[in-house]
């Protein structure tokens, strides 16, 4: 995994005490904005964005770059769990859906990522918590000296204990979908997730209070992006019937009020009645 931050050299004039100048190769930090990565995300995915969807890929688009260009920030395979998680769930029901590993795919690669890479880490990860009862996966998160079936694993965990690592949202969520993943009851029960997230956030020297806050966010976020989704759905189904009754009415129009021409018998008949 690369960082879009380099060091280059660049040149600089320095003032001799005698009054001339003296060029000098000075280092110069050249790390990309986020417009860079928006640029080049927009040239990988040319198709517009569904608006309900926009803010999405937009806000984990700018998380993932200002966590890219920090130098404390190590890509790690629960990160890659969060990013995978946290795109799926909000995506979801995304249309057309062949559009959506296209905006994935651009998100990875505008920030110099492998999507595969984050979709093969993300896989494996979850894979490893779904064989575990939770009270180990927990024990194994809490004390990573011992796991001993995901050597990666254990050597990031260890990585982050020892120090400096780069806190992040997307790393939280990575957290909880393990959780998710491996005992869902646990996930979904407030005072066990609470409890369980605090030894996990302790063990690895993370903030309790910012995991939590993260977490609780994150699955508000998700019922938020369930009810637009539900209120879209509606809002389409209406107007789905509007056309499909103004299709049906100009093939068969009403008879305009006052025609009595279908009704009423022909003047000659009624005379002679």
């Amino acid at each position: 995994m690369t960082t879009n931050s380099h060091t280059v050299l660049g040149k600089v004039a320095v003032k001799r005490e005698n009054g001339g100048m003296i060029p000098t190769m000075l280092p110069v930090n050249n790390v990309r904005t986020v417009s860079d990565t928006k640029r080049s995300f927009y040239t990988l995915h040319t198709r517009p964005i569904n608006s309900i969807y926009r803010r999405v890929v937009d806000e984990l688009m700018v998380e993932m770059h200002l966590l890219s260009v920090n130098q404390d920030f190590h890509y790690d395979s629960v990160y890659a769990l969060g990013v995978v998680s946290s795109f799926d769930r909000f995506m979801q029901g995304y249309r057309p859906e062949a559009d959506r590993d296209s905006i994935f795919n651009a998100l990875c690669r505008s920030l110099e990522g492998d999507p595969q890479h984050y979709r093969r880490d993300a896989e494996q990860l979850e894979a490893f918590a779904l064989r575990l009862p939770s009270s180990e996966l927990v024990a194994q998160l809490s004390h990573p000296e011992t796991i001993t079936t995901a050597d990666e694993l254990k050597a990031q965990l260890e990585g982050i204990v020892a120090g400096p690592f780069k806190y992040s949202r997307l790393f939280a969520i990575g957290l909880f979908t393990l959780l998710e993943a491996s005992d869902l009851d646990l996930a979904k029960d407030e005072q066990r997730r609470t409890d369980t997230l605090k030894q996990i956030g302790a063990s690895l020297h993370i903030s309790e209070e910012k995991l939590l806050k993260d977490i609780d966010l994150y699955r508000s976020n998700l019922e938020k992006m369930a009810q637009a989704r539900l209120l879209m759905d509606d809002l389409l189904q209406a107007e789905r019937k509007k056309r499909e009754k103004r299709a049906a009415d100009k093939e068969n129009p009403p008879v305009p009020a006052g025609d009595s021409s279908e009704t009423d018998p022909p003047k000659d008949e009624a005379a002679s009645s």
